[in-house]
Formats: structure tokens, sequence, C-alpha cells
């Protein structure tokens, strides 16, 4: 894999491992001043909820990470590209049903990640 795309594939998985903390750990504590859209009187009654969205974001980190561990080139692009796509729709469908800046967060830099893998 060329630097480029090493690069943001694991700040996407550095990411999504900031989302697993925040929604696993420390949703009803620091997650307010990141989510400021949601209710305050939410957080509480929704800290299950959230915790199962931040262990997915965890196997999404995972999976960059482990894309970065394998040695065979063409095998280590077609796992990256696979996590890189679970997020870009993933960040698609938040946009849409969630908030725009979803959007920005997420899916734009997947696919310049998926950009990277293939143009460079």
């Amino acid at each position: 894999m060329n630097y480029i795309a090493t690069t943001l594939i694991l700040g996407i998985a550095l990411l999504h491992l900031y989302i697993l903390w925040l929604e696993m750990f420390a949703w009803t504590t620091h997650a307010k001043k990141v989510f400021r859209n949601f209710p305050a009187h939410l957080f509480e009654p929704t800290r299950a909820m959230a915790a199962n969205q931040g262990l997915y974001n965890g196997f999404l980190a995972a999976g960059l990470l482990w894309s970065l561990l394998i040695s065979n080139p063409d095998w280590a692009k077609n796992v990256a590209s696979f996590f890189l796509t679970c997020i870009a729709i993933a960040g698609l469908y938040g946009a849409r049903s969630v908030s725009k800046r979803i959007l920005y967060v997420q899916t734009l830099p997947a696919l310049a990640a998926l950009l990277a893998l293939f143009l460079l």
C-alpha cells in the first residue's frame, strides 16, 4: 500500500477507535460535548444502544488496522477496500438519517482512502 493510503487508513481507524471510546465508555460524560445536537436527557437512557454502536465502530477500526498488517499487497488492498466501503456506506446512511456532518467526518475520508488505494 502506498504511504498516502496507509496514512489515511490509519487516521480513519484511529477516528473509529475514538468513536468506540465515546460511545462505549464516555457516552454520558464526554460524548455530551461532542454530540451537542443530541438531547442531554437522552444520554443515560440510550447508553446501551450507544455502546452497541461503539462496538461496531471498533470492528471497523480493527478491520482497517488488520489491513495494514497483511503482508500480501493484494489481500491488504482488498481487506482495506471492504472496510472503507462499509464505512463510506454507513456514513452515507448516517448523513441522510442523522446529520449531514457525518458525510464529512466519515464518508469523505473513506472515499479519499479508497481513491488513494486505487489511483496512487
